[in-house]
């Protein structure tokens, strides 16, 4: 299990320097640093567990990169990590590179809070994650022996939230931060989308929400076990999200006891539960809306993947946070054809789920970006004349890079596109007429045609969605094969005008490239069953539940049968549909069990709905429906 945790929440950098494989050991570290582990105190007096590699050459100094991390700065004691920093390169030129376990994981102090808020004007001894890395940093300038006095942060996924709460407030020595795959809002990353609830994160709850407030090295959560290989129809089995609570209470356990001293439940998961709206709760925990708070001192490079299922939302709303607020900072945005974290990757071929998209494309990220920025900055002139542009960006339909000095790109212009009948998508503005399908709580529209039980979803985010346009409660609409290449740059919305018979609903959206017949170009990670030919690659998808069309901190119900307006937001993509293909776009108001079935019945909350809210209802899409698409000229 524990190797599955590092597999999902710790770069393949991290993940390659734990694990235990019968080729020889890389000696690098151990021949080429010293290790040293400190606690260092808070402003509060909590002390986090800091493990400091520093290079055994101490003829010159370094700069400080830092991550701190809820995923363990293992190996604790004499051992040593065999591949530390962001990358292969950074390691071997030489830099301290620190790592620290956050208040309440693993061996520093305190307890844990799951997306701690941050506190902006803080009382003596108040602290919070800002002021932990603060004093982090404060104590590492002071205190490591041949440190240059310029330190950078990063980290892929948590990690990067934690790099990214590092540049608010920042110290002075902070130089450089790359929040990568980096947590923005926890009602919009990761556990839920819109308002629904990624149910395909079950397993993943307890890693963020079973208690503990004694340091230990060793895990002391546990995963649920499903004792089957068909999550579509575990989930359909259990019926209500209120039957999964008997996963959630734990017996709670000194860590170093071996006795059960009382049941607890699983903080996160009652978080979840009790908070289905985006209430004070969840807005305390995002730290996207205090990007004004980024001093211009700290220059960012925010990196993502195009098909990261985790955190999409938050790398681009990251970036788009400090470029409104810091008109003087020097902000960057690096995105590939990647899916969580996979740019730490020390693999020659891009894969994501079934597509190739290339070559050496981390590699090459690693050596021509990655590095040049960290140098630049923290040993280097620092000024904003990086060599490095303001957007590096991969074209997952040409595949190939490109760069700009601003995204979305200044000759990008928006073009609607509707939802006509006969299956077409059109610019050319039709009357309204109505398109029925019915919606079945007994058989949800699967997210994958795949047979199999995972941790969190990711393949899915370039599979061929053929199954799903051959189901008749899923709506295709789709353009004649193309006579031009047609570029998307940006963000997408989706303005749908819908009806439902019931009171409530969820509409999910996908933008589909639709390969032609006559291609041959298939790779050796395609699955057996799958050709090339026609292949529906999915672009971009989102849901929105419909509840909260108007307001997600006011959920309201749908008036059954009236039409309504539905707005929702598909976070950006750069991909053009190539001469030869056709752009199809796919309704649906199921995705299971991607994201929970809604009771298609209005109750306060999902969470707490019995088997009697969940009803069939029938779904009307109107053809006065567009896509209002960022289209580069």
């Amino acid at each position: 299990m524990r190797k599955i945790f590092f597999i999902l929440f710790v770069s393949l950098f991290a993940l390659t320097s734990c694990k235990k494989t019968n080729e020889t050991k890389d000696t690098y570290v151990i021949d080429n640093y010293t290790k040293q582990e400190v606690d260092i105190d808070m402003r509060d007096g909590i002390k986090l567990h800091t493990t400091i590699y520093s290079p055994k050459d101490t003829s010159k100094e370094y700069p400080i990169l830092m991550q701190r991390t809820p995923y363990s700065s293992r190996p604790y004691g004499k051992e040593m990590r065999t591949k530390i920093g962001p990358n292969v390169h950074l390691m071997k030129e030489g830099n301290i590179i620190v790592y620290q376990d956050v208040r309440g994981r693993w061996m520093s102090e305190g307890v844990y809070d799951n997306m701690r808020a941050y506190i902006p004007n803080k009382k003596e001894n108040e602290s919070d994650e800002v002021s932990d890395t603060y004093d982090t940093i404060d104590w590492l300038v002071k205190n490591v022996e041949n440190n240059n006095g310029k330190v950078g942060t990063w980290g892929i996924s948590y990690p990067g939230h934690y790099a990214t709460v590092s540049t608010i407030d920042a110290h002075p020595a902070l130089k450089a931060a790359s929040p990568q795959a980096c947590i923005g809002d926890f009602f919009f990353d990761d556990f839920h989308h819109n308002g629904a609830f990624l149910l395909s994160y079950f397993r993943a709850i307890s890693l963020f929400g079973t208690y503990k407030d004694t340091p230990t090295d060793s895990a002391w959560y546990s995963f649920p076990e499903m004792k089957t290989q068909d999550q579509y129809q575990f989930f359909l089995d259990k019926g209500p999200l209120k039957n999964l609570n008997e996963f959630f209470q734990y017996d709670k356990l000194d860590v170093n006891a071996t006795t059960s001293k009382e049941k607890i439940d699983d903080f996160f998961w009652k978080e979840i539960v009790e908070h289905p709206n985006y209430d004070s709760v969840w807005k305390s925990k995002g730290i996207i809306q205090h990007m004004d708070k980024v001093p211009s001192s700290v220059a960012t490079m925010i990196v993502g993947g195009w098909f990261d299922a985790e955190d999409l939302y938050g790398p681009l709303e990251t970036y788009k946070g400090i470029e409104k607020h810091g008109k003087d900072n020097y902000n960057t945005l690096v995105f590939g054809p990647w899916d969580h974290g996979k740019w730490a990757s020390s693999g020659v071929k891009n894969y994501v789920g079934n597509y190739y998209f290339g070559d050496s494309i981390s590699l090459n990220y690693q050596t021509q970006i990655e590095t040049k920025f960290f140098n630049h900055f923290l040993k280097g002139e620092g000024d904003k004349n990086s060599g490095l542009p303001e957007a590096y960006v991969f074209d997952s339909g040409k595949l190939e890079w490109k760069s700009y000095d601003a995204w979305p790109p200044k000759n990008v212009v928006k073009e609607d596109w509707f939802l006509s009948e006969n299956q077409k998508l059109t610019q050319d503005v039709t009357t309204s007429s109505k398109i029925n399908f019915i919606s079945d709580v007994k058989r949800p529209v699967p997210y994958s045609e795949d047979i199999k039980t995972v941790f969190t979803p990711r393949k899915y985010m370039t599979d061929d969605q053929r199954f799903a346009a051959r189901r008749p409660d899923v709506l295709v609409f789709e353009t004649d094969v193309l006579t031009e290449d047609y570029t998307l740059a940006g963000d997408i919305l989706a303005k749908l005008k819908v009806a439902t018979t019931g009171t409530a609903a969820d509409w999910i959206v996908k933008v589909i490239d639709v390969h032609p017949a006559d291609a041959e170009e298939n790779n050796e990670g395609l699955q057996d069953h799958l050709k090339m030919s026609n292949y529906h690659l999915m672009v971009r998808s989102e849901v929105l539940r419909g509840r909260f069309r108007n307001s997600f901190e006011k959920p309201e119900p749908f008036v059954p049968n009236k039409k309504t307006d539905v707005n929702i937001k598909l976070q950006d993509v750069f991909h053009t549909f190539k001469k030869g293909h056709k752009l199809q776009i796919q309704v649906q108001s199921t995705w299971f069990p991607l994201i929970d079935l809604n009771p298609q019945t209005y109750v306060d909350n999902i969470y707490k709905a019995d088997e009697k809210d969940f009803k069939t209802q029938t779904h009307t899409v109107f053809t006065d429906s567009k896509i209002e698409f960022s289209v580069l000229k």
